[in-house]
C-alpha cells in the first residue's frame, strides 16, 4: 500500500468542523475525501491528526490516506488544489512509511488563539479573532496560565459531548503575547478534549478582566465541574498551528 501525508490549511468559517458527519457534506474531511475519491476512482478515507471544531481554522493540519495505486506527490497536490474550494489548500504532499498514522503518531499539538483587544472593532479580522473590548491584564493571565502546565484532569474544561475514556491531558507550555492590538495565546500539549482550548482561553479572558482570580485555576481543575470555568471563547479566533511527530 502507498501511504501519503497531506499538509492542509483551511479557513474553517463556513464548515461544520474537520470530521466527516453523516448529516452534512460540509466538513473539511468530507470535502477532501470527495476530491480524492474522484482522483482514485473509489471512496477514499483520510485520517486527520486533530478534529477541529466547527468554525476553527488551521495553519497546518496533517492527514494521511492509503491507496494501492501509485501517484506522484505533485499529481495529488495539483489535483486536490484544482478541485477543492479556495478556503481549503493542500500545501504539501509527502509519500510516507506504510506505518505512518496522522493521529496515533502525533506527539504534540499547538493551537493559537487570537483576541482583538481594542474598544473598536477590526473589520479585517472579525472572522479570524475574538473581539474583547475591555483591556485585558496580561500579567494576571500569564500567572493563571502557569497553573495549566503539566498533567491534569481537564474535565472542567471539556464539553459534555466529550466521550474520551480519560480526561487527563498534559500541557507543555502556554505563551501569551500582546502586540499591536492583539493578544495571542499559544497552547502546546499532547492532546486536547472537545472544546478544551476554547474553554481554557475563555477562562483566561475572565482572569484578564478580573472576573476570576488567577490562582483559582487549581481549584477549578480539582473540582472537575464545568460550571466553574469561564465563558467559552468563540471558534473564529482558534487556529490549529502545528503538529509534531
Amino acid at each position: 500500500m502507498n501511504n501519503y501525508q497531506l499538509v492542509i490549511q483551511y479557513d474553517g468559517g463556513r464548515y461544520k468542523g474537520w470530521q466527516r458527519l453523516g448529516n452534512t457534506e460540509n466538513t473539511i474531511q468530507g470535502k477532501i475525501e470527495n476530491v480524492l475519491s474522484q482522483l482514485v476512482g473509489r471512496e477514499i478515507e483520510i485520517i486527520g491528526s486533530s478534529r477541529t471544531d466547527a468554525g476553527v481554522h488551521a495553519f497546518s493540519q496533517i492527514a494521511n490516506f492509503k491507496v494501492k495505486e501509485k501517484f506522484s506527490e505533485t499529481e495529488i497536490k495539483s489535483y486536490l488544489n484544482k478541485y477543492l474550494p479556495q478556503d481549503i489548500s493542500i500545501t504539501k504532499v509527502i509519500s510516507v512509511h506504510d506505518r505512518f498514522h496522522a493521529r496515533y503518531n502525533a506527539k504534540d499539538k499547538t493551537y493559537l488563539y487570537k483576541i482583538w483587544n481594542e474598544e473598536h472593532t477590526n473589520p479585517f479580522m472579525r472572522k479570524y479573532s475574538m473581539h474583547v473590548e475591555e483591556k485585558l491584564d496580561i500579567e494576571k493571565m500569564k500567572r493563571a496560565a502557569q497553573h495549566f502546565i503539566g498533567e491534569h484532569d481537564f474535565t472542567a474544561f471539556s464539553n459534555a459531548k466529550s466521550k474520551k475514556k480519560s480526561m487527563v491531558r498534559k500541557i507543555f507550555e502556554i505563551e501569551i503575547e500582546a502586540d499591536d492590538g492583539f493578544v495571542q495565546i499559544r497552547v502546546r500539549g499532547n492532546g486536547f478534549l472537545y472544546n478544551m482550548v476554547r474553554k481554557m482561553v475563555g477562562t483566561l479572558i475572565e482572569v484578564g478582566l478580573g472576573e476570576i482570580e488567577a490562582d483559582a485555576i487549581p481549584t477549578i481543575l480539582d473540582r472537575k465541574e464545568r460550571i466553574q470555568t469561564g465563558r467559552m471563547a468563540t471558534a473564529e479566533g482558534l487556529y490549529l498551528e502545528r503538529i509534531d511527530f
